[in-house]
């Protein structure tokens, strides 16, 4: 995967995150609706990014991205959170990314 779009998916999944824990943090820890105004803007900017992805069609962008998002979502769920991913966690994620690198690297 070129860097760039690595970057591209990186970015990505921070912006998905970010916006989607503004819900959460909204519903689940009683934070104010005003959080959910950031939020927007980041889910926004998520999809935003993953336009920049180098590939003719939309749904190859958004399966390689899982493998991304899953990595970040459990680089969140350490990082945030404070909880610390398992093997299981590490296990899956291992196997996401491999999918993540044959769907965009193998000659089409």
């Amino acid at each position: 995967m070129p860097v760039s779009a690595f970057a591209i998916y990186a970015l990505a999944a921070l912006a998905e995150i970010a916006g989607c824990f503004a819900f959460w943090a909204w519903l689940k820890l009683d934070k104010p609706i005003w959080w959910l105004i950031p939020g927007m803007a980041s889910l926004a900017l998520f999809a935003w990014l993953l336009t920049y992805i180098d590939t003719a069609a939309a749904g190859r962008a958004y399966a390689a991205y899982g493998g991304i998002y899953i990595a970040a979502s459990l680089g969140w769920l350490w990082l945030v959170e404070g909880v610390r991913p398992d093997r299981w966690d590490a296990t899956g994620v291992t196997l996401a990314l491999a999918g993540t690198v044959i769907i965009l690297a193998v000659p089409r």
